[in-house]
């Protein structure tokens, strides 16, 4: 699965595919196209993995702060989404023909939208804490609410029938469950966390393997407690969202997660049943048709009316326009409880891979697609507005980077504060970033995804105090290749000719090193005896 989704990742880059549909791609050619595969047991285990992952990450992102300045239009957004969209989905669904059950489920699965699809593709877009960003994540979350209480609701269902203390029981012991685990993680990110996390922040490695522990515990707590162990890999993801190591923590767990969400979506296309898919495809299409218009419209008519402006709603709608993995389970259990037959599981599943499929595109080229459609005059007909702008994101420019908090590089920072320069420390220890009076960011400088929140391509200088020959090779490398000047420690006569090779603009040399130089090169010329 690994090889193929690798290789199908390379054939999508040349014609510009989102990853999402190449693994997709890659599994229904492994799986009902070729019959190489299929999906058992331990697949489908470390593809739940990939979501508790994703959830996991998604938790890191949402401090109390962000929640608070979302939260109410989110769950407004949210509600109001759920409710229009079943009833829309219905009346659309009863007008092909189908009856009234089959009718309610498949709206009810048009209605939820994919967190995986979202959080992936904004991530890669860098765009996860743009005000639209966010509030896709809320109503996401308000939608997986619903589905917790949708699915408790089907397992309610005892013989066709519905059993009203099951279902009374199931709801109770679900609120009261999330809402244990939600006041443990925040107890604990209030007393416990930071104290045990600042003590073993000195090690990236243990503060990564620390962190994965603390979700797969809340994990194990939510299966105990018979809850969705995605909602409690996202309680856990909050309750360390608090901390001050959130950033780093994401950046240690995001490659993880990416490879396990390509097993996830491979996994989709294995269990692909092409035949039945077939036999769905023109109700399909025209299902799809609606989720792909007719659900952002909705957003479309909600947002301004809560004052949102016309980019951010456009964006927002765009974003939802798919169907969620959740929708299959829900699907799954229509038909284990005999409500709908395998035919209606078919449908669902086309649905599925070809909103998926299209609105990744849709949020690749959101932009364009937005001018395109005249986005801003539309929305204006739905009274949207410039009432609630997007804050546009401040960025760090000729900014001064010093990298290491050693005794040399919080002397660097001195000085440099002193002359009134703005500077960015940065180090793996959050105690020794803890008493600067400049912006810092906690993490290691060789991961990418710390160059790029550092904004060193617009940096003004960048000034390594480290003692780590690989890393310092590796950012005078960057540097280069980005136009920025570099300052590095070179604290071992070892290190100064490969860092000059590189291209390095100026190297920091301790006295007795340099005491050496000069004696060598005294030497050479004949100036000293040997």
């Amino acid at each position: 699965m690994i090889v193929a989704a690798a290789g199908f990742l390379l054939l999508s880059r040349l014609v510009k595919v989102p990853s999402i549909v190449a693994y997709i791609i890659a599994g229904l050619a492994l799986g009902p196209i070729t019959r190489l595969l299929t999906v058992t047991e331990a697949i489908e285990i470390i593809s739940e993995v990939g979501i508790v992952l994703l959830l996991f990450l998604v938790g890191l992102e949402l401090s109390l702060d962000k929640i608070k300045r979302v939260g109410k239009s989110a769950i407004v957004i949210g509600l109001l989404q759920v409710v229009l969209t079943t009833l829309v989905g219905t009346v659309a669904s009863l007008a092909l023909g189908f009856d009234p059950t089959t009718a309610v489920f498949l709206a009810l699965a048009m209605t939820f939208s994919s967190t995986v699809v979202v959080v992936k593709l904004l991530t890669e877009k860098g765009e996860f804490d743009s005000l639209y960003g966010r509030l896709s994540i809320g109503v996401l979350l308000v939608q997986d609410m619903v589905v917790v209480a949708m699915l408790t609701l089907m397992a309610g269902l005892d013989g066709g029938g519905l059993n009203v203390g099951n279902v009374s029981a199931g709801l109770l012991r679900a609120g009261g469950g999330m809402t244990l685990l939600m006041i443990v993680a925040l107890l604990s990110a209030r007393f416990i966390l930071p104290r045990a996390f600042n003590w073993i922040s000195a090690s990236g490695e243990a503060l990564f393997i620390w962190s994965l522990s603390w979700c797969f515990l809340f994990v194990v707590a939510a299966e105990l407690l018979h809850i969705s162990v995605e909602l409690g890999a996202f309680i856990a993801g909050v309750s360390l969202a608090q901390l001050q190591f959130n950033q780093e923590l994401r950046r240690r767990v995001h490659p993880l997660m990416n490879f396990f969400i390509a097993i996830f979506f491979t996994t989709l296309g294995v269990q692909m049943e092409l035949g039945a898919a077939f036999g769905q495809l023109v109700p399909g299409l025209i299902l799809s048709g609606f989720v792909l218009l007719v659900k952002p419209l909705v957003f479309f008519v909600v947002m301004p009316r809560l004052g949102f402006d016309s980019r951010t709603t456009f964006n927002t709608g765009v974003t939802l326009s798919q169907v969620s993995e959740f929708s299959f389970i829900f699907a799954a259990l229509g038909v284990s409880a005999g409500f709908i037959d395998d035919t209606v599981l078919a449908l669902i599943s086309v649905i599925g891979l070809t909103t998926i499929a299209v609105s990744s595109y849709a949020m690749g080229f959101s932009g364009v697609v937005y001018e395109k459609l005249g986005g801003e005059r539309l929305l204006k007909l739905l009274r949207a507005s410039s009432g609630r702008p997007e804050a546009p994101r401040r960025h760090m420019h000729g900014h001064v980077i010093v990298i290491g908090m050693n005794s040399l590089g919080v002397h660097l920072v001195q000085e440099l504060l002193g002359r009134g320069e703005r500077v960015l420390a940065i180090d793996t220890d959050a105690r020794k970033l803890a008493p600067l009076r400049c912006e810092t960011l906690l993490g290691s400088i060789d991961h990418p995804s710390l160059v790029e929140d550092a904004e060193l391509a617009r940096a003004k200088l960048v000034v390594s105090a480290l003692q780590i020959e690989d890393t310092n090779n590796l950012l005078a490398y960057r540097c280069r290749q980005l136009g920025v000047p570099c300052s590095i420690h070179a604290f071992d006569r070892s290190v100064v000719k490969e860092l000059r090779e590189i291209g390095a603009n100026h190297l920091m040399i301790p006295k007795n090193i340099g005491v050496q130089r000069m004696m060598v090169a005294l030497r050479e010329r004949g100036l000293l005896d040997g």
